[in-house]
């Protein structure tokens, strides 16, 4: 809680007194947000209050100009995986239950950040987007 919500609170409290009206704030949310696994209802809990704060920051400021928006990621190889964030023997599952049958890599997420900062977005706001290789969630 306090690595994933608290701290989003405390820099979002921080950050806002300083946007201008056309910024955009974008919090990394996860596919857990929506589709809790079943070993990480401590994680997915955490992950679902980040995506209730960015659906009701984003009413907060809309009259303010700023947009906030979510991305849910999942699964993604990152160097959490690998450092105990699978459980004993699952590694090698990793992803695989996803449509596309693999995980994701951490380059092919980035343009949807990239995305939302552009002011050609502008009317998008309060939503979160996903890229979880096609398992529908989001």
């Amino acid at each position: 809680m306090k690595t994933n919500v608290y701290a989003m609170f405390h820099i979002c409290k921080a950050a806002v007194p300083l946007l201008k009206p056309g910024a955009t704030i974008i919090n990394t949310l996860s596919v857990n947000s929506y589709n809790p696994g079943e070993e990480l209802l401590d994680y997915a809990t955490t992950k679902g209050a980040q995506l209730i704060f960015t659906k009701g920051l984003a009413k907060q400021l809309g009259s303010r100009g700023i947009r906030v928006n979510g991305v849910a990621p999942g699964p993604v190889w990152t160097p959490l995986q690998v450092a105990g964030g699978q459980l004993p023997g699952k590694m090698g599952e990793f992803g695989q239950d996803t449509p596309l049958g693999r995980a994701g890599q951490p380059a092919e997420f980035g343009a949807i950040w990239v995305a939302l900062a552009d002011p050609t977005t502008s009317f998008t706001s309060g939503s979160v987007f996903g890229a979880n290789g096609g398992t529908g969630a989001v």
